[in-house]
């Protein structure tokens, strides 16, 4: 095992692989985003998790939604909601739009959580605002945080910087995250390593799948990420 990402203090976060962000019919596709591009992460996902449960590793899925009568919806957020033509709670084809319980709401069926992982509802873009996962990630001991999921430029990086802010040492999968526009995709991922990595490090799927069952990870992945932002 790989001291890269040490089982006992690591955590994999797959943030918001839910309907609503990637399935004809939810909330990304009433407000006119491709859901097709935030759908393929997917598989390198698939990858990630399989090596994260095979490691031991703790792993974390994140669901964006709000309560059935959308008192923890702030104003601001809604109005952001309907002026994208999706307003938050309003019926879709896959219910009502980013509303807990809804099918919309639950995740692809490719990347259901297996038995015992926890599922983290949050109301916010950030992970750790209004939740339990600070609490949980303490409880486990947990030091690094591996990211993935979407959109790379609002939910994961909400929650990156929050994690950095919290003193945790962060990896962020850069092929397993998608964008809202793909034009934001090489930015989002190369202001992370800005300032000696003032957020972490970004690698791809396959240096984190064979730094958790293989060789050590480099401390800095710089030959993946200047192929892929081109910085």
């Amino acid at each position: 095992m790989s001291a890269a990402f040490p089982p006992a203090h690591t955590a994999l976060i797959v943030i918001d692989m839910q309907r609503d962000f990637c399935s004809p019919g939810g909330y990304a596709d009433q407000a006119g985003m491709d859901v097709q591009r935030l759908r393929e992460p997917i598989a390198n996902i698939q990858k990630l998790l399989q090596a994260a449960r095979t490691a031991g590793l703790l792993v974390v899925h994140t669901r964006e939604g709000h309560l059935p009568d959308l008192s923890d919806c702030p104003a601001a957020k809604m109005d952001r909601s309907m002026a994208a033509g999706a307003p938050i709670g309003s019926q879709g084809p896959l219910g009502r739009l980013l509303v807990r319980g809804e099918q919309g709401h639950d995740f692809v069926d490719a990347l259901k959580p297996a038995k015992g992982e926890l599922v983290i509802d949050k109301p916010g873009y950030g992970a750790f605002h209004l939740t339990r996962l600070a609490q949980v990630l303490a409880d486990h001991h947990v030091q690094q945080i591996i990211l993935c999921g979407v959109t790379t430029e609002v939910c994961v990086h909400s929650t990156l910087r929050e994690a950095v802010d919290r003193g945790y040492t962060c990896t962020t999968v850069g092929d397993a995250t998608a964008a809202s526009d793909p034009s934001l995709q090489a930015p989002a991922l190369a202001m992370i390593g800005v300032e000696g990595g003032i957020f972490g490090r970004v690698c791809s799927t396959a240096e984190v799948v064979a730094a958790l069952g293989g060789p050590a990870l480099e401390n800095r992945a710089t030959t993946w990420v200047q192929a892929f932002t081109g910085i």
